[in-house]
């Protein structure tokens, strides 16, 4: 079996990060935090984005021990055995999969505001369709490739942003931030998981390590980058946002409203064009980096070799990215997505929680064949592993009896399948 072709950088890794962390929902969060806490908005992010941090770290040190692909599922096999680390992978790709099935139909209504006929019928067939074939075809012809178009489009939903942000802070009225409103702690609860959810994304950074050139330094690198210029964004977007908008919450777009305020109609549009190359590079990753989730399962025998097949001119894992694609066009045109969206509160909290308790068993394990030692730590001892296990916690205590009947749902599916790949 050929092997993957090493080329991609700490910088390319961070762009995958961020490019998975900022979608289309950062430019509708600022005005639906600011209903849940008023002007405290910013300083919810700026805390979230702390916390969020604190399991980055874990997944940097675990991430620091291994040089292969598969993300969260290495270490989470390591430690607690296969099929707890298959389940990891799993739910990686489900939701994933899914998501980029929600993505690319927000993507048709988007554009649909200036051609209508995208909303429905042939036209979002033909949209949707056509997207997912481009980005796939994209994703088998190199990892070099794909991960040049990501970094294009993650810049190009960046450079709206940052205009936003510098232009923007020239008109921040400081008086918006006045009074500052009393918060109960189900206000506070529901900001933090909102926020928690806004700032998800960030973990399949790693799981491209088996073709990054220097993974076991250049993954935790990455890890921490793309929570720093995400919690960045987000928290200085906020404040531009609240600052120049007296109602914020009484509005629907925040940015687009905003970007109209101090740029006029094409400050609108340019947010617009923003959010469509957010939502293109969404998918694009998102193919990227389940396809590698399903090859690890294979290349580790807990999924058939089948997925594990490399292209042997190309080096990608084209039979893995052929069926994450064909599986997201089949949700995306059938509207199934919906409901199996549900299972992403319980997917956070099975990768979250293994990886920060990963990160305290694997230091109590001696290296071998299957870990490295790790060549990044967390500081202040078990306190960073300790802290994101108890946010993965709070996702479990706010998620809905839906998505907790999603979530266990999903993760029967993946126990089943589990069985029947180690029956052949």
């Amino acid at each position: 079996m050929s092997e993957l072709r090493r080329t991609l950088g700490r910088w390319d890794l961070t762009a995958i990060g961020i490019n998975q962390v900022i979608g289309s929902a950062i430019f509708l969060l600022p005005a639906d935090v600011a209903r849940l806490v008023g002007p405290w908005g910013p300083l919810a992010f700026l805390i979230i984005g702390l916390l969020s941090m604190c399991i980055a770290l874990c997944f940097a040190e675990v991430g620091s021990r291994f040089d292969r692909t598969g993300g969260p599922y290495l270490p989470a096999r390591v430690a607690f055995g296969r099929f707890i680390g298959f389940e990891v992978s799993w739910m990686m790709w489900f939701t994933r999969v899914t998501s980029q099935a929600s993505v690319v139909n927000g993507l048709a209504l988007a554009l649909a505001f200036y051609w209508a006929p995208l909303a429905e019928g042939w036209p979002r067939i033909l949209l949707i369709g056509g997207l997912t074939t481009v980005l796939t075809l994209v994703n088998v012809a190199g990892v070099k490739q794909s991960s040049l178009v990501v970094n294009l489009l993650t810049i190009g939903k960046l450079l709206p942003l940052a205009l936003f942000i510098v232009l923007g802070i020239w008109f921040v009225d400081p008086a918006n931030f006045t009074p500052l409103p009393a918060v109960t702690r189900e206000q506070f609860g529901t900001t933090a998981l909102l926020l928690i959810f806004a700032y998800g994304g960030y973990e399949v950074t790693g799981i491209l390590a088996g073709e990054a050139a220097n993974p076991q330094r250049d993954v935790p690198f990455a890890f921490v980058m793309t929570l720093a210029v995400v919690a960045t964004v987000m928290t200085l977007t906020s404040v531009v946002a609240t600052g120049i908008l007296p109602g914020i919450a009484e509005t629907r777009t925040p940015l687009a409203d905003g970007a109209a305020l101090i740029l006029g109609g094409g400050g609108a549009l340019l947010v617009s064009l923003g959010s469509s190359f957010s939502m293109a590079g969404h998918n694009m990753g998102a193919i990227l980096n389940a396809s590698r989730s399903l090859f690890a399962m294979a290349e580790n025998a807990d999924l058939p070799r089948w997925f594990a097949h490399v292209h042997p001119t190309y080096r990608t894992p084209v039979h893995a990215i052929l069926f994450t694609s064909g599986m997201a066009l089949a949700l995306a045109l059938s509207g199934s997505f919906v409901f199996l969206a549900a299972v992403s509160a319980v997917a956070r909290l099975v990768i979250y929680l293994a990886v920060s308790l990963s990160t305290l068993r694997l230091r109590r394990q001696a290296t071998s064949d299957q870990m490295g030692p790790a060549l990044f730590t967390t500081p202040f001892g078990i306190a960073i592993p300790v802290v994101a296990s108890l946010v993965s916690f709070g996702i479990l205590f706010g998620a809905t009896s839906q998505q907790l009947a999603a979530g266990a749902a999903a993760l029967v599916a993946g126990g089943i399948l589990y069985a029947i790949a180690r029956r052949e």
